[in-house]
């Protein structure tokens, strides 16, 4: 391996580690139910999918994902669909602004990877992980439905569940981390980039 690939690996390992602490702090918004919560550990690996491509960004939430194994609750699917679902995020982001870096580019990326893993977090909820989560942990899906129907009336099974509960909270949390993203990565892209 050269030079660069371990410097690479460095700053991968580096991030990845980041990520992982900053993903111990995380917080519901409120007006989705207490399982669906927001931490910024993505846009950790936004920025390294941004400066060094979106491999690496996708090693980042597969390094924290790990790491968070050692102190999980959800047998470890939990860390399967943050890993989907944040990897998505930040390899359609860092595809397109690789393809484009210009401040256009990043919004572009930003706005349209937010769009993107949101409907993927909608459709790996509903045919895998939820029944998963079910059939796993024993907690029954109606039960999630009733919990979620307590925010939103709408909510009435599995399908109303991912799209008036999943689909906008991964919106919002999209929205969040990108506006924290685009906000950082100017000023930590030299760094990074060293």
């Amino acid at each position: 391996m050269n030079q660069a690939g371990i410097k690479n690996l460095v700053k991968i390992s580096i991030f990845g580690a980041l990520a992982f602490v900053v993903m111990l702090i995380e917080f519901p918004l409120g007006i989705f139910p207490d399982f669906l919560k927001l931490d910024f550990s993505d846009s950790i690996a936004l920025i390294l999918s941004f400066a060094l491509g979106p491999l690496s960004g996708v090693a980042v939430e597969f390094l924290k994902n790990v790491l968070h194994l050692f102190v999980t609750k959800t047998a470890g699917i939990g860390e399967l669909a943050n890993f989907m679902i944040g990897g998505c995020l930040v390899f359609v982001a860092g595809y397109i602004y690789n393809k484009n870096r210009t401040k256009k580019g990043a919004i572009l990326a930003l706005a349209l990877s937010t769009l993107v893993f949101s409907i993927w977090a909608g459709i790996l909820n509903y045919f895998v992980l939820l029944p998963l989560y079910e059939k796993a942990l024993k907690f029954p899906i109606t039960e999630i439905v009733k919990l979620a129907a307590k925010f939103n009336s709408l909510i009435t099974d599995k399908f109303t569940l991912v799209l008036f509960s999943i689909i906008p909270f991964n919106l919002i949390k999209g929205a969040i981390i990108s506006i924290v993203t685009f906000v950082l990565y100017k000023r930590l892209s030299k760094i990074v980039k060293r």
